[in-house]
């Protein structure tokens, strides 16, 4: 099967692409940029922004991913740091008014339309060999973002692992329903290229457009975030059409954010297929992930990597028992962008993640959530393992905890339900499933959890709501 790349109004062979790819690069020379300028990108994922990504790709840039929703004045604040030569940008994307040398997207592919090529295919040979090929950004989930400096060659080379463990290839039609300036959604774009995959870009804030269109286009892999999967669960109970458009998935893969294995058992009963879990960050790239057939939790670590799970003094533990996760690869970061500009190496090596969880005797990886470790009468205690024990009592909930001076800490859980059961259900269901020194100042219940751009629960937006309701009377809904 000829590999295609199908977008809301348009079919192209990825030759068709390339060549089209080849003359937005040939424009962007013309423009002025040399291989090692720095280029900031901020846009939504388009036809255009995949033609944008790979010409920067091939002239050898440096490219400054930015999401499309970031504020004017933190971009402004990233193209002074980074010293980005040129800013390319869509109509959704704001862009300072006195921003260096503005791009407009669609004005690069009208200007590349009918020129010819200069180069016959395309090269990222020049792009691989610079240490700061990709410039990204941490989430900002537990504070703020930073800059994370990525060697080409080594991104690229991350992939590919990936491709060979969860078996992308030739026949597959890769659907990622993800933000492409974040590194999952990045990863499957890239993947497509490099295994000679179909790629389709849809409309992902608008899932039931997206679900049909992935439908119309063969789709056979399907990547979200938990969030979002739970959204196509309860589009697919609803419309028989979505259950039809994705009657040729062989894989659901799920990142970005940690999955309720409830969740998963739901849509192996429903679909047929667990969702597939894995485990990475930015600044590590892809290390473990589920498989079709090693559905465990977030399966095992990938080609070339090593994963320990080790104690306070950095001893192995054995399987079973609760560490922090600590992770070996060549794919590593280069580095962090200093904030003149500047790339501040870091040890390359055995990196200790801050995240706790465990393995299985056959080396299944299992994530219970970040070290971050709250002191509450007398006991150490784990925010997000406190929300695993509640899921599996099928309370969807995220703890947040406030300084008390009595007690060291106050738990606020936020549980999302969108039924709108009270928090007194809520409070007792959390009760039962926990100790007491673990058990609930309050009790908030909410539709959903507040997402930032990854899709991931907003834990600051939560710790500013907690923090501004502890001092305001009772609120309905809270108990």
């Amino acid at each position: 099967m000829t590999p295609n790349i199908f977008t809301g109004d348009s079919a192209r062979t990825f030759a068709e692409f390339e060549t089209d790819t080849l003359r937005a690069a040939a424009v962007l020379r013309a423009d002025g940029v040399r291989p090692g300028d720095r280029v900031l990108l901020k846009a939504g994922n388009s036809a255009a922004w995949l033609n944008a990504f790979f010409a920067l790709m091939h002239v050898g840039a440096s490219i400054v991913l930015v999401d499309q929703q970031e504020h004017a004045r933190e971009t402004a604040r990233i193209i002074e740091r980074t010293g980005a030569r040129m800013c390319l940008y869509d109509e959704d994307a704001p862009i300072p008014v006195d921003a260096g040398r503005p791009r407009y997207l669609y004005g690069l592919l009208v200007d590349a339309a009918g020129r010819t090529p200069a180069d016959r295919s395309l090269s990222f040979d020049t792009w691989c060999a610079l240490p700061d090929g990709l410039i990204m950004w941490s989430s900002g989930s537990t504070g703020t973002p930073k800059g994370i400096v990525k060697s080409g060659a080594r991104f690229l080379e991350n992939l590919r692992r990936n491709a060979e463990h969860m078996g992308h290839g030739p026949g597959d039609v890769l659907l990622p329903l993800l933000p492409f300036a974040h590194q999952y959604g990045l990863s499957m774009v890239l993947i497509a290229w490099l295994a000679e995959c179909s790629l389709i870009v849809a409309p992902h804030r608008r899932l039931d457009r997206s679900l049909l269109m992935g439908g119309q286009c063969g789709v056979t892999v399907l990547d979200a975030t938990p969030a979002t999967y739970r959204s196509i669960l309860n589009l697919a109970r609803r419309q028989t059409e979505v259950c039809g458009a994705l009657a040729k998935v062989r894989m659901f893969c799920s990142g970005a954010a940690p999955l309720d294995p409830a969740l998963s058992d739901e849509y192996a009963d429903f679909f047929g297929h667990p969702l597939l879990d894995s485990y990475g960050s930015t600044e590590l790239g892809n290390i473990a992930f589920a498989t079709v057939d090693n559905p465990v939790a977030c399966g095992r670590v990938m080609r070339g990597l090593e994963l320990r799970v080790r104690d306070d003094l950095d001893h192995d533990l054995p399987p079973g028992e609760l560490g922090e996760i600590v992770v070996n690869t060549p794919d590593m970061m280069a580095g962090y962008l200093a904030e003149n500009g500047t790339l501040a190496p870091v040890q390359q090596g055995w990196y200790r993640t801050g995240d706790l969880g465990h393995l299985d005797a056959a080396g299944n990886l299992f994530v219970a959530g970040r070290k971050l470790a709250v002191h509450r009468m007398g006991y150490t205690l784990y925010p997000e393992i406190i929300e695993r024990k509640v899921a599996a009592a099928g309370c969807m909930a995220k703890v947040i905890a406030l300084p008390d001076g009595a007690r060291g800490s106050e738990l606020v859980f936020f549980v999302e339900d969108p039924a709108g059961r009270d928090a007194a259900h809520w409070r007792q269901v959390i009760k039962d499933a926990l100790p007491a020194y673990e058990h609930p100042n309050r009790v908030t219940v909410i539709d959903g959890f507040p997402l930032n751009r990854n899709g991931k629960p907003d834990r600051l937006s939560l710790e500013r709501q907690a923090a501004g309701d502890r001092d305001a009377p009772a609120l309905a809904g809270s108990a």
